[in-house]
């Protein structure tokens, strides 16, 4: 009789720590549990840690509240302004309402993945190439509230939506470099413009200084001889100013004209008889 209550009691002692064992879960920190009871969801959403369900009555699924970082898919379209791209992004959502996600939806997570995809096609009809590739913030804020209207419903919230990259066609990269190259060469003209200008009238004032004063130029010229043989020429090419020719040709003294000889004065007979005898002598050469 002893031994039969033993054994009934070990028997019914297994039987309990099966039951145990069959009833018992753990739902961990970051998990809800939504319980089913003979399919009917109750209406308390087990929390975290240990938890009792009915065996073979209940079912308890958990459903993980931690953000997930979903990658979208890199989708093909054409922008607003005729311009095939290819862009890709990636989406951060976590489930506020375990209920719903389990409910409403029969699997969340390919459900917001595909309405993310198909948000992001319909934001890259809707913008700009230059939208896309300056404008990012206002674009991904566009697509977060595109994908959080019907995920609401689903017990999902859409917590962050960011654009990752945007793939060009090789032609319109190129065209843009040369779009930009062009770009530079004609801030660098206008600045070497600027310069000349600011120049031009630096070099104007100083002409007029060195007008006034001819010895400037001079000094300026030995200056520039000076600063030239500092670089240890064999060879000096320098340009002579025609000012400074006429610098030298003001600062040298005026050459006086010669004087003609004084011829000496001849007394008037004397002359007339000079004029007498080259008459003569001109008869007897007759």
């Amino acid at each position: 009789m002893v031994e039969e209550l033993v054994a009934a009691g070990i028997a019914v002692g297994s039987a309990g720590v099966v039951y145990a064992m069959a009833a018992a879960r753990v739902v961990k920190q970051y998990e809800r549990g939504v319980v089913f009871r003979l399919g009917k969801l109750t209406d308390s959403v087990r929390g975290p840690g240990f938890t009792m369900i009915l065996p073979f009555v209940d079912r308890l699924r958990k459903v993980n509240m931690q953000i997930v970082t979903m990658p979208v898919p890199a989708q093909d379209g054409i922008t607003r302004d005729n311009v095939t791209v290819r862009v890709d992004a990636v989406i951060y959502f976590k489930v506020i309402d375990p209920a719903d996600a389990v409910i409403q939806v029969e699997d969340y997570q390919f459900a917001v993945s595909q309405m993310a995809q198909t948000s992001l096609r319909s934001i890259i009809g809707k913008s700009d190439l230059d939208d896309l590739l300056s404008n990012r913030e206002k674009l991904n804020q566009g697509l977060e509230l595109m994908i959080d209207s019907p995920a609401i419903g689903w017990g999902v919230q859409i917590d962050r939506v960011e654009i990752k990259d945007v793939s060009l066609p090789e032609t319109m990269k190129r065209s843009m470099a040369r779009q930009a190259e062009a770009d530079r060469e004609r801030r660098a003209r206008v600045i070497n413009a600027d310069a000349e200008l600011q120049a031009s009238k630096k070099l104007a004032e100083a002409a007029g200084v060195m007008s006034e004063q001819p010895a400037a130029l001079q000094l300026r010229l030995l200056q520039t001889v000076v600063a030239v043989a500092a670089e240890k020429n064999s060879t000096l090419v320098l340009p002579f100013p025609v000012e400074l020719l006429r610098f030298l040709e003001r600062a040298a003294p005026l050459p006086t004209e010669p004087t003609a000889p004084a011829t000496p004065e001849v007394p008037p007979a004397q002359a007339h008889s000079e004029i007498g005898d080259v008459g003569n002598d001109t008869q007897k050469n007759l």
